[in-house]
């Protein structure tokens, strides 16, 4: 009876959503192999043909990011490849040959197939026909906060993709991204936000919507999976939440920390104070001025 009232529920809910022109984020507290599986079918789309699944790999020393045995179901389940691409900052994931070595230390080639290829964007994202950006809901020293948005944008892009997007079209030269050009041209952070949300939508576009957005809500340090050496997560995890449309699902992983009842032990303030620095939900509001989704959504709960 009980399973016979949730699924009442869950189509009221979507029902509604359609009425009111609201986007459908759905949502599992349970944060397991199984779960991905059954929150990427909720979506009610098929990945097909070849598909890419977009994550992050991890800088090295790092550790809070999704694991091979959390996601290895839903990549089979899909016959999916791994997709990333190389950072702009150094670090172990800049130059191709430590990329490829980090992917070994962390345990993904010895599962999956990786696909990691240099380029603005990307060159190997033409040998796909569908994606799946699974990403790592977190904090981000530069962006505020970490989701499908930032996945689908800095994460598709290659070193030189990722300096263009970050010094808002003005190069893609890793020496002069973050330099006093940069600031002397009057960039902004806010530049910056509108970049990544553009990227975002020209993978979106490039995809003509053949994209399901999944973002799980673990280990969320206010640093990035980037950083070697991230805080401790101060925030409990909260589950995983998915959409066909990137907007709305980052905006309900915002609204789920901003409106959270925080305890010692589970505190939601670090990473608030984080993404507020950064002006990080700006993002949302650019990303739905352009036409890339909404923020009004209706949240359906699978579990």
């Amino acid at each position: 009876m009980k399973n016979l009232k949730m699924t009442a529920a869950a189509l009221l809910l979507m029902i509604t959503a359609a009425a009111f022109g609201q986007s459908k984020v759905y949502m599992t507290k349970e944060i397991t192999p199984e779960s991905l599986v059954k929150i990427y079918k909720a979506l009610g789309v098929e990945a097909k043909g070849r598909v890419a699944v977009k994550i992050s790999t991890g800088e090295g020393g790092n550790t809070h990011y999704l694991k091979p045995t959390l996601i290895r179901q839903l990549v089979d389940e899909v016959n999916g490849t791994i997709v990333e691409c190389n950072t702009a900052y150094g670090g172990s994931r800049q130059d191709p040959k430590k990329h490829w070595e980090t992917i070994h230390e962390h345990g993904f080639d010895s599962i999956f197939a990786v696909d990691l290829k240099y380029d603005i964007v990307g060159e190997h994202l033409a040998n796909y026909d569908f994606m799946i950006n699974l990403a790592h809901f977190k904090g981000h020293a530069m962006g505020g906060f970490g989701g499908v948005m930032k996945n689908a944008s800095i994460g598709v892009a290659s070193t030189a993709g990722k300096c263009y997007i970050h010094s808002a079209g003005k190069t893609d030269d890793p020496k002069l991204a973050w330099g006093p050009d940069y600031l002397a041209a009057g960039k902004t952070q806010d530049n910056f936000l509108e970049s990544m949300a553009a990227a975002a939508q020209a993978v979106h576009n490039y995809f003509g919507g053949k994209v399901v957005y999944i973002n799980v809500m673990n280990n969320m340090s206010v640093d990035c999976d980037c950083d070697g050496h991230p805080a401790k997560p101060e925030l409990k995890d909260m589950g995983i939440m998915a959409s066909l449309d990137p907007v709305a699902l980052d905006q309900a992983c915002l609204d789920k920390v901003f409106n959270y009842q925080g305890k010692p032990g589970d505190d939601n303030k670090p990473l608030i104070q984080r993404i507020n620095r950064q002006h990080g939900t700006y993002i949302t509001d650019y990303a739905e001025q352009i036409g890339l989704g909404s923020k009004k959504y209706v949240l359906i709960n699978i579990d």
